[in-house]
């Protein structure tokens, strides 16, 4: 695990707009979560990284979900298919990897983007979101 001063300067916090995303109904399809009139939810990203702590939000037209974990540490994470589970996040080469039961989440920090690629069953979900803040 990295230490806090390595943490510091792979510092996530931001406020970060939706620009895009890859093989969102697919990826969906294959969690099985059914994707209503073949829309996307688009939604921008709000992180507050302090060290190890973090607090993650994703804000949608409609609602907002939160999630707060401590890298190693076991936390409560609300998915993508809505379900709660524990997982261990943790910080690998520069990038945050959750594996849930049903995918492995990772997120980096790509100059002013934040990038976050989900898989599930060989399906590979891209969102990339812009720094605005």
């Amino acid at each position: 695990m990295l230490s806090v001063k390595q943490l510091s300067k792979m510092n996530f916090t931001g406020k970060y707009k939706f620009t895009s995303e890859e093989n969102y109904e697919q990826f969906m399809k294959a969690l099985g979560v059914p994707i209503e009139h073949g829309e996307k939810m688009k939604f921008d990203t709000e992180i507050v990284q302090n060290g190890n702590d973090f607090t993650w939000s994703q804000i949608y037209p409609c609602h907002t979900t939160t999630n707060t974990f401590i890298v190693g540490k076991e936390s409560e994470f609300e998915i993508l298919n809505g379900d709660k589970v524990k997982t261990t996040a943790k910080l690998e080469g520069g990038k945050l990897l959750m594996n849930f039961s049903k995918y492995v989440h990772t997120a980096k920090i790509e100059g002013d983007k934040l990038v976050e690629i989900s898989v599930c069953d060989e399906i590979t979900l891209k969102r990339l979101h812009t720094k605005t803040v």
